[in-house]
């Protein structure tokens, strides 16, 4: 889906119908806010938990002038996202590696910073995954999650539909998000939430898909992107009155 979303393989953000920004830039806003939620700055190094195609880990890099270290669990991506790096420049300060972040094999104290941008609703047991985090971080380090929020309650039948969409294990609320990371430790001093101008622009996202039609169908087969959006159906379809989306940043204390 790079051609889509330039390797930002997370959702976007529009301020409202009359904003015209291209899907890559809007997704692009995302991973700025996230970046910023963190103050990085240059020399620290940065864990990307469930890095993708490198998209976000590279424009974290040109930013702040950090060290970025990304793990995913899927080998394509982390081909991608190493070619990404090379071919940005900064190929010095960026690596992937594969893995499962439930099995994190860095040394405690090795990050200034950790950031999960819709990684962890697949995590099957999430207190475990911060408390990883927790280790990870420098006292005084900072970690942001980027995720869907539960707004509502929803049938059963629509709640199944949207974890299946994309092989959630949960969904909480911000409440819940801002919950696990003080049992693991942490301090969370901002939160923010900015659903209808990110899940709530689903047509935008199919748009994106139908311009780029040839071009997927080309690469992956008609039969790959019909099931794409089958999938894009099923997560869209609680509408950003049931399904939220927020950013949770917060700190190991320095002590």
């Amino acid at each position: 889906m790079d051609l889509i979303n330039g390797g930002h393989f997370h959702l976007s953000y529009w301020y409202d119908e009359k904003d015209d920004t291209p899907i890559t830039e809007a997704g692009q806003r995302i991973t700025r806010r996230v970046v910023d939620s963190l103050g990085l700055r240059s020399g620290d190094h940065l864990l990307d938990v469930g890095c993708g195609p490198g998209g976000p880990a590279v424009l974290a890099a040109e930013l702040t002038g950090a060290r970025v270290t990304g793990v995913s669990i899927s080998s394509y991506d982390v081909s991608a996202a190493t070619r990404r790096a090379e071919e940005s420049g900064l190929g010095d300060r960026l690596e992937f590696h594969h893995g499962d972040y439930m099995a994190l094999t860095f040394p405690d104290a090795s990050f200034d910073a950790v950031m999960a941008i819709e990684s962890l609703l697949s995590a099957p047991d999430l207190d475990h995954v911060l408390g990883e985090f927790f280790r990870l971080l420098r006292p005084g380090g900072a970690v942001a999650l980027c995720h869907c929020t539960k707004e509502a309650e929803m049938s059963e039948e629509l709640m199944e539909q949207f974890k299946a969409s994309n092989m959630a294990n949960q969904l909480p609320t911000l409440p819940e998000w801002i919950e696990a990371l003080r049992r693991a430790g942490f301090v969370v001093e901002e939160y923010s939430q900015f659903g209808h101008r990110v899940f709530g622009q689903s047509a935008r996202y199919f748009a994106a898909v139908d311009d780029h039609h040839d071009e997927l169908v080309a690469k992956v087969g008609a039969q790959t992107i019909a099931g794409i959006k089958q999938g894009m159906r099923g997560f869209f379809d609680p509408g950003p009155e049931l399904v939220g989306y927020a950013i949770v940043a917060g700190r190991k204390p320095a002590a």
